[in-house]
């Protein structure tokens, strides 16, 4: 189906994101500075990186969230369209039967 694409968008960002946060961190553990240079960065760097993982989660639980949506609202217009084509059967059955005076 379709779904399992938008899965692996999903998947795809958020391993691009985790990806960045991790070259993020090697580049500054690597880069020419003083401890507490290091440190500071590393701690910027992790604040992004939480901040970005957090933007990650939220839009991949709206995602899921919009499409449980769309699942509810198909499943109750099939359960119409069913609840309809019952109720039309019923009324065709009982006018043939009162047609021949059952």
């Amino acid at each position: 189906m379709c779904g399992n694409n938008h899965s692996g968008g999903t998947n795809t960002v958020l391993g691009f994101l985790l990806g960045g946060a991790i070259g993020a961190g090697l580049a500054l553990l690597y880069a020419p500075a003083s401890g507490e240079e290091t440190r500071r960065r590393i701690r910027e760097g992790a604040e992004k990186a939480k901040v970005r993982t957090k933007e990650g989660y939220d839009a991949a639980l709206e995602e899921i969230e919009e499409r449980l949506e769309a699942i509810k609202n198909a499943v109750q217009e099939k359960k119409d369209e069913v609840r309809t084509a019952y109720e039309a059967g019923k009324e065709a059955y009982q006018k043939e039967k009162a047609k021949h005076g059952a």
